[in-house]
């Protein structure tokens, strides 16, 4: 007998996902968006859902809709080589890399440090501040079956009662209007494809591949075992996850732009300042409490996903428990470099992910046309790994490309691949790399017949 979800069953399963989607990058990014884009918010925001909501929802979907056991099942459609490779290099940059240490330090640097008065030192508060985090982190994430209890009924309402506080304040009491904001440089032209790639900074694409799994396992344990029924109930959560992230990135985004009245353009602070002018001294509480949270709970789901990734990559290894206390050790240790550092050194790494997952993701989804051949497969992420390696190159730090020999390489890449002053070099070999694949493909089925 077929069994699907109840209504309530994927509302709190659509909430889960929603708590472990929304973390820090969603919070600080928006808000800096709608003050660059100014008056060209419309489209700059546009941009920013499709790589922010729709491709996240896309990439749960595709491990549903092809019936895999996680991400690494999926990519080795590619090969199991390439499998291996790039679901472990895509959970370390999600994980213990890059997205969990910055949970902790975005909460800090945007909730905790604007509260410490003139002679605290911030590098002993963060210190303080991250051992609490991640140990509230580890204990939550060794119990991986109460992730739904956690996230989606506990920590996700608290955040969201938090955070509309503040923006309909913000809102309702706009400093200025969005027509008279002048948009910044880049964005009165391209804010489409600047906002597109701002959102790369959410790493949710990414994530949304590596939450599948954990999705499918959560609607497995609600009694739904058929695999068809599965992947249907895991498409109508992630609708359902998409309505709210789209609501709070067009609310948080404008609140961003009205905030130009009041404050320059501020990467990580514009949230503090906001809530400050705002909400006075309350307004560092809320905000403390809205970003923790947020941050909090995106990061045990990223410890679980992570931790449940590598005991099934690596079946005679370490068990669950073991690499849940590795990763939240080592992303304790490396939260202590502050939030900048860690945002500058993953632009590169996420420049070159982003296309991977992308064309995987579209691939799976449409995989059925060309029967999941994996001649396309190869062909596509063949010419977008390509490309893509010339867009890693040209995000790197400018000492590190001149060391390595790459300014060449990215002054050639700017003039033979279209897009690529924007970072998108890999649209066109990726679709170069599906044509010549199809072509392989029906020629293979042609010979065949």
């Amino acid at each position: 007998m077929k069994k699907h979800l109840t209504f309530k069953q994927k509302i709190l399963v659509a909430g889960t996902l929603f708590g472990m989607f929304f973390g820090a990058g969603n919070l600080i990014f928006p808000v800096h968006l709608g003050q660059l884009a100014g008056r060209n918010v419309l489209p700059a925001m546009i941009g920013f859902i499709i790589t922010a909501v729709g491709i996240p929802i896309m990439g749960v979907a595709a491990i549903g809709n092809t019936h895999s056991d996680g991400l690494q099942q999926l990519s080795n459609k590619v090969g199991k080589g390439y499998g291996y490779v790039f679901s472990c290099l895509l959970y370390l940059t999600i994980g213990p890399g890059f997205a969990i240490p910055r949970c902790a330090t975005t909460s800090f640097t945007v909730g905790v440090a604007p509260m410490l008065g003139a002679g605290a030192s911030e590098s002993i508060a963060l210190l303080i501040f991250s051992v609490i985090f991640f140990a509230i982190v580890l204990i939550l994430s060794l119990h991986p079956g109460e992730i739904t209890v956690w996230i989606g009924k506990v920590i996700t309402p608290i955040f969201l009662v938090f955070l509309a506080i503040l923006v309909v304040t913000a809102l309702i009491n706009p400093s200025a209007s969005v027509s008279a904001v002048e948009p910044a440089a880049g964005y009165q032209t391209g804010a489409l494809s600047l906002g597109f790639i701002e959102g790369y900074g959410t790493m949710d694409a990414i994530a949304g591949l590596a939450f599948g799994i954990v999705v499918i396992d959560i609607i497995r344990s609600m009694g739904v075992t058929d695999d068809s029924d599965v992947a249907k109930d895991v498409l109508s959560s992630g609708l359902l996850t998409s309505i709210p992230m789209i609501v709070i990135y067009v609310t948080t985004i404008l609140m961003g732009t009205q905030s130009r009245g009041l404050f320059e353009t501020s990467e990580n602070i514009a949230l503090a300042q906001i809530s400050g002018h705002y909400l006075g001294r309350a307004g560092s509480l809320v905000l403390a409490v809205t970003i923790t949270c947020a941050c909090l709970k995106t990061a045990i789901g990223l410890v679980t996903s992570c931790s449940d990734a590598f005991s099934r990559m690596f079946p005679k290894g370490l068990s669950y428990r073991a690499w849940a206390v590795i990763f939240t050790v080592f992303s304790f240790l490396i939260s202590n470099f502050g939030l900048s550092k860690i945002i500058s050194y993953s632009l590169p790494l996420l420049l070159f992910l982003y296309p991977l997952a992308i064309t995987l993701i579209l691939l799976a989804l449409f995989g059925n046309l060309f029967h999941h051949d994996r001649a396309v497969y190869v062909s596509v992420t063949a010419f977008t790994c390509i490309a893509a390696l010339f867009d890693l190159a040209k995000a790197l730090p400018a000492n590190l490309k001149t060391t390595l020999h790459l300014d060449g390489a990215v002054g050639l890449a700017e003039k033979i691949l279209p897009f690529f002053d924007i970072s998108l070099g890999w649209v066109l070999p990726a679709f170069v790399g599906l044509v010549l694949g199809l072509i392989i493909h029906f020629a293979k089925k042609q010979k065949v017949a």
